[in-house]
């Protein structure tokens, strides 16, 4: 951004839908907010304020959904995602950007369509922790690879047809872990640099208000409604990978 002030209102117009969209459905801060900012970011700072930030939305909404968090269930998650990440961001000198941002849109779209037609699951599916746990390693490495926090873990919660609390206090813990663990080979590259710091500072009370108005109208809304953002979201996200 050349000099602070020039796309500032963009900047943190981006920074408070991005949160507010977090906020009600537990992702979808990176797609929402880097749709403005690169067009008056680098990418690597919108890549460094995508994890800063996101650990911030995500932290606080976990925080706020403490009650419903079951390490049980979490751990195959955590311990697959924690697996994943360095994986992902190894393969991001040898991947081609362009085709593996084709290849998750296309997968977006195509499972938000078909689960929006298929019949709502009335009882959770249990699964084995193995499958959770290989389910959490692929987001991991797509996480590494994209930023995609929890893309992967939020179509399994939903394909699985659990209740809305319960897929948020899974698939949020999980974005946590993979993008502290992001930040730390980010940090370790030296790619967080003082304009960007100064971004983040401007852009928190913005990322607050965001992320506490979408807490508020979650706390509103039913399942199915729920569920119905939640596939619009993954749809969109799909096209705008596309585009």
């Amino acid at each position: 951004m050349d000099g602070i002030a020039i796309e500032l209102p963009l900047f943190l117009l981006a920074t408070f839908v991005g949160a507010f969209v977090a906020g009600l459905s537990g992702f979808a801060f990176g797609l929402v907010a880097a749709s403005l900012w690169l067009y008056v970011l680098t990418p690597l700072q919108s890549a460094s304020l995508i994890i800063g930030f996101g650990l911030l939305v995500q932290g606080y909404s976990v925080w706020k959904l403490r009650a419903a968090l079951d390490w049980r269930r979490l751990w195959p998650f955590v311990i697959g995602a924690l697996l994943g990440v360095p994986v992902g961001v190894a393969f991001l000198t040898s991947t081609d950007p362009r085709s593996l941002r084709l290849g998750v849109g296309i997968i977006l779209i195509a499972y938000s369509l078909y689960a929006f037609f298929r019949p709502q699951l009335k009882l959770a599916i249990a699964m084995p922790p193995a499958a959770d746990a290989a389910v959490g390693f692929v987001n991991g490495v797509l996480g590494g690879l994209t930023g995609l926090a929890g893309i992967v873990i939020t179509i399994w919660c939903n394909l699985r047809g659990l209740p809305k609390d319960v897929q948020r206090a899974t698939f949020q813990p999980v974005a946590v872990v993979v993008f502290a663990t992001a930040a730390l080979w980010l940090g370790a590259k030296g790619s967080f640099t003082l304009e960007t710091a100064r971004l983040f500072a401007l852009g928190l009370p913005f990322l607050l208000a965001g992320t506490w108005l979408g807490l508020k109208l979650f706390g509103r809304i039913d399942d199915a409604t729920f569920r119905r953002i939640v596939l619009a979201l993954l749809f969109a996200s799909g096209v705008a990978l596309l585009f």
